[in-house]
């Protein structure tokens, strides 16, 4: 399966990674109708288990898949009644969490990837896209009959 969406990003500027600027660009193609939107579920680690991202998917009626941090937990806990409901985790759905990873970790054998060279954004888009249909061919060929 060809990516469904890659998009080079800056980030956020404050260390923290989000999950909504580029959520809305996918588009994921079925076999009938029109390409899909909105993600089933999204799994990400604990770094993305801030109180924003899981409300914009919950706003967006996403499936959170993404552990909570220990210092939240103990946070929610220490207030007691008011702290509010532990958040929910389907363990089986994060457990796949690791073929996006492995798929990073593909792209990045390109040195030009890793290292991000390139001087434009466009430049560095391409490459992403190469290396991603590079990948995307290569399971094709094994997986043909």
């Amino acid at each position: 399966m060809p990516p469904a969406g890659v998009r080079p990003d800056r980030g956020t500027g404050r260390g923290q990674p989000a999950v909504h600027p580029r959520a809305g660009e996918v588009r994921v193609r079925g076999p009938v109708g029109r390409p899909r939107t909105r993600p089933d579920a999204v799994a990400g680690d604990k770094a993305y288990s801030s109180r924003g991202n899981r409300a914009h998917l919950r706003k967006h009626h996403i499936k959170s898949v993404i552990p909570e941090k220990k210092d939240q937990a103990s946070n929610r806990k220490k207030k007691g009644c008011r702290g509010g409901r532990p958040v929910s985790h389907d363990a089986d759905l994060y457990k796949e969490r690791n073929t996006v990873e492995r798929l990073i970790n593909k792209l990045k054998a390109w040195r030009g990837i890793a290292t991000r060279y390139d001087k434009t954004p466009d430049s560095y888009l391409a490459g992403l896209h190469l290396r991603a249909s590079m990948l995307w061919l290569k399971d094709l060929t094994r997986t043909a009959p």
